[in-house]
């Protein structure tokens, strides 16, 4: 095929995950190969031509969470590999495979069982944040109130140092303005019990601030969620708990990135 024929990768991998998805007994298996190809692929290759896909473009998909999401890009590599494998199979594509590991990529990418332990990582991998929020609940701070509940609502600092409590209304929606957003539009989270019952704690503690989370009736720091990790020595950034959010949204859930 020419540069003008045959289907993009987005459009094959799609293809090749509805058929693959029959002999799959979990439905979630299909969506967490659907979602880590939206995230991590498609912004890269999507919209490229099957024939004209290189070993340059796997590693430009593959270098930036190679060495942060070690085991997700492991994933990711083996899933870019069926599809591309498939698209040969159909006569869409010949050569090599360029997101092989054996004898390829391995001889570009450390392996990710020398990786993923001595990187510290600036995202705590989701399968520890149970075990991390337990920590947190066991101490008195108003920062770790704080962090716990930007950790349930994938939010930003500046979201949660700076919310009101009149902007949680009785449907315990909140209502985050534009000014403090990043799209600079505002933004309503539906708040779980668990938030709810941190917001408690913290108006018991500080019953007449205007704030969610306050002492005196000041809000919070920029830097009292990072150095309330780095008081528990954690090698990891307050933002990177959304970026593990995306992750396990991505590999557990059925649910888009989006």
């Amino acid at each position: 095929p020419n540069e003008n024929t045959g289907p993009t990768f987005s459009e094959f991998a799609d293809e090749c995950i509805a058929n693959k998805a029959h002999e799959w007994r979990n439905d979630k298996h299909a969506a967490q190969w659907r979602n880590t190809i939206k995230t991590y692929v498609n912004p890269m290759i999507g919209q490229k031509q099957l024939d004209l896909i290189d070993t340059e473009d796997i590693l430009a998909v593959l270098t930036p969470i190679w060495y942060t999401k070690t085991e997700t890009a492991a994933r990711v590599r083996g899933r870019i590999e069926w599809v591309l494998a498939a698209a040969t199979t159909r006569k869409l594509r010949s050569g090599q495979n360029p997101a092989a590991w054996r004898g390829h990529l391995e001889t570009i990418l450390p392996k990710r069982t020398k990786v993923a332990p001595v990187v510290h990582h600036s995202a705590l991998p989701y399968e520890q944040i149970p075990s991390f929020m337990g920590q947190l609940r066991n101490l008195e701070a108003v920062s770790a109130l704080a962090l716990q509940f930007l950790i349930l609502n994938a939010s930003r600092v500046g979201e949660v140092i700076g919310a009101l409590r009149t902007e949680v209304n009785q449907s315990s929606i909140w209502t985050i303005p534009a000014n403090r957003m990043k799209a600079a539009r505002p933004h309503r989270v539906p708040l779980g019990k668990k938030s709810l019952e941190l917001l408690e704690v913290s108006k018991f503690l500080d019953p007449d601030s205007p704030y969610l989370f306050s002492i005196d009736k000041r809000p919070l720091s920029n830097m009292a969620l990072t150095m309330l990790l780095r008081r528990l020595d954690y090698k990891v950034t307050v933002h990177g708990f959304r970026s593990s959010f995306r992750d396990w949204a991505a590999e557990e859930t059925n649910h888009s990135s989006d």
